[in-house]
């Protein structure tokens, strides 16, 4: 990467690595510390600039144990403290923070279509799926998800400083199938439930309209403390970008099956057919 010229090193920290329990009070790996410590030292030594990711979908077994991890708001205070133990401990090298790499896809593939650990999701969607329910713990998760981030930015804010903290999120571009007005607002609302999931909630403190009409009360609130951490809690945003995809509305949707993946009403289609 040097040779090549480049002049930033992105990582992710592994939490199990530094605190295995998931919980500080249970201890930390030094050895964890040291790892990183290390890296951090030789990505600055061949000139490029350490950016850190604090959390990269490895959630420590035993928080999964213990209260379902993501599933549970109790995965905030533990998130806070380990975020703490990271600035702490390499803030004084990285002046760059991302707090999660793509949460749509810990959210969605984990326990909507239950591809990714821990492998959670409605038993009709995927029958190899260890328990969970496609149409609530999508947005659980991504809730807590949400709010882990706003308080590693306010934490940072308040007592470190000196550096920039955002997130990286991931979205398809959605391309209306035809110009008609259904798959124009298709196009705008596929848009809403991937990258306006959680970057209208940075930035309003509200989720997008179209999905507290479509979920209902099957989408999580925020609290008034919340939406204000949450309002304007980044220096920057990262943006995973890998496909378009054409959308087209009207969508038949089971409503005795509701999932996330189509609660938006959508079809996507990969390629415009002929």
């Amino acid at each position: 990467m040097k040779e090549i010229g480049y002049r930033a090193f992105r990582f992710s920290i592994s939490w199990s690595r530094i605190i295995p329990s998931g919980r500080i009070r249970d201890g930390v790996n030094e050895q964890g510390i040291e790892f990183y410590n290390n890296l951090i030292d030789e990505i600055i030594s061949n000139g490029m600039m350490p950016y850190a990711t604090i959390f990269h979908w490895d959630t420590p077994q035993a928080l999964e144990d213990k209260y379902g991890g993501f599933l549970s708001s109790e995965i905030v205070d533990d998130f806070y403290d380990y975020a703490d133990l990271c600035f702490k401990n390499f803030g004084d090298r990285v002046k760059y923070w991302v707090t999660i790499n793509e949460p749509w896809s810990l959210a969605s593939f984990a326990y909507d279509s239950g591809e990714h650990a821990p492998g959670r999701c409605s038993d009709w969607v995927n029958r190899a799926c260890s328990g969970g329910n496609s149409a609530t713990e999508p947005y659980i998760v991504s809730h807590n998800l949400l709010l882990i981030h706003a308080t590693a930015v306010g934490l940072y804010k308040k007592k470190y400083k000196g550096g920039k903290i955002g997130i990286t999120l991931n979205s398809m571009w959605f391309e209306p199938y035809s110009n008609s007005a259904v798959d124009k607002q298709a196009a705008r609302r596929a848009l809403d439930f991937m990258l306006g999931w959680f970057m209208d909630p940075i930035t309003y403190g509200q989720y997008p309209r179209s999905m507290q009409t479509l979920v209902g009360n099957r989408l999580p609130k925020f609290m008034s403390n919340e939406s204000k951490l949450l309002k304007g809690s980044y220096d920057f945003i990262g943006l995973n970008y890998y496909t378009a995809t054409f959308a087209k509305g009207n969508a038949i949707i089971d409503p005795s099956r509701p999932r996330y993946s189509t609660d938006h009403h959508v079809i996507q289609i990969e390629r415009e057919v002929t």
